[in-house]
């Protein structure tokens, strides 16, 4: 029996040497803490970027045809209305020159027949189909003219001819993509953020682009739009603009990387991990360390919001610069002293040991 109660003294002070450290014979619980920072406070994020032209588009004819061949070759620049790619236009045409002969009888007739109804010759009937069969012939005429302009495709706007889709003498329906061309007026550069930063949009500031290939040089960029609804990898789209008298330009397909600047707020909101918080009777608590004798004191706070990267915006309970316990919360009393662990050592790369 004494030894068993000698083995149990043993083990129990053992498990306190782990889970603890020693002063004048009491075991103090080893905490975890981290630091009160300003949630508001002036900073900036980088993220990943790619330079894209400001219109891009897949151009494709309203008609359906035989490729006749194409105007601009790859890589040249284009005006707009710019003729660069045709179809072969002769069953247009003789459907035009159809349609139009018959326009040009029912148009005779029809003047036929209002003049005779103008002289009383002719029954209203007669008046109603004469105009009536004259709009329709016309707008039939006009959309034999239009199909035949259609064989023709133009550039929308100044830019390049990017890439032909497909070859001459290709056979294609309606609709179908046969040329792309990008605009020749600044490109735009476009980022992805996550909704930490979506979240705190209203408090960009600035926005800095810069390339591999021109070291210590930051180009500046305006914010154009932030997309309202997260792609599939829970993303938001921004699309930042670059001042036209940027010399050189970037070109589209260039990363860069992408410095988002967030403006200081007035108001006394802090972050801390979400770790930190503890609930007791539907209300959120915080142990805040007294560094001056390493005790823990609960404060009630005031959870604003939880990000997604594992921190919470908290109202004006906690100062910026206050210590709290961030790890082990569960597990402690008021007033009660522990023993902060300590920080990395700069042998221990990585914290693994």
């Amino acid at each position: 029996m004494i030894i068993r109660t000698r083995t149990l003294a043993l083990l129990l002070l053992l498990a306190a040497g782990c889970t603890g450290r020693q002063e004048r014979g009491v075991y103090l619980p080893t905490v975890q803490t981290g630091t009160v920072e300003s949630y508001g406070e002036s900073q900036s994020l980088e993220f990943p970027g790619r330079v894209k032209a400001a219109q891009e588009v897949n151009l494709a004819f309203k008609v359906s045809g035989s490729l006749a061949g194409f105007r601009v070759p790859e890589g040249a620049s284009v005006r707009q209305g710019q003729v660069l790619v045709e179809l072969d236009p002769r069953d247009y045409q003789l459907q035009l020159d159809a349609v139009e002969a018959e326009y040009r009888q029912i148009k005779a007739q029809a003047k036929r027949v209002m003049a005779l109804y103008a002289d009383s010759a002719a029954t209203a009937d007669d008046y109603d189909r004469a105009r009536y069969g004259l709009q329709q012939i016309e707008a039939k005429y006009r959309n034999c003219k239009n199909q035949l302009a259609d064989t023709e495709l133009r550039a929308p706007f100044d830019g390049y001819v990017q890439r032909h889709l497909l070859d001459r003498g290709t056979v294609i329906a309606a609709g179908m993509p046969v040329v792309s061309i990008i605009s020749d007026g600044a490109p735009e550069i476009e980022i992805n953020i996550p909704g930490s930063a979506y979240i705190r949009r209203h408090d960009f500031a600035d926005f800095e682009a810069s390339f591999d290939f021109w070291p210590e040089r930051k180009i500046p960029l305006t914010l154009l739009s932030i997309s309202p609804k997260a792609n599939a990898n829970q993303l938001y789209t921004v699309r930042l603009g670059i001042a036209s008298n940027t010399d050189p330009m970037p070109s589209p397909g260039m990363n860069t990387m992408v410095e988002v600047s967030f403006r200081s707020s007035a108001d006394s909101r802090t972050s801390i991990p979400a770790t930190a918080l503890f609930a007791e009777q539907q209300q959120s608590y915080v142990w805040v360390l007294n560094e001056a004798d390493s005790t823990v004191a609960k404060r009630s706070v005031q959870v604003l919001g939880l990000h997604s990267d594992g921190t919470a915006v908290i109202g004006p309970q906690l100062l910026a610069g206050e210590r709290i316990v961030t790890a082990g919360v569960h597990s402690l009393y008021d007033g009660e002293k522990v023993a902060p662990m300590a920080g990395a050592s700069p042998t221990n790369v990585g914290g693994l040991l």
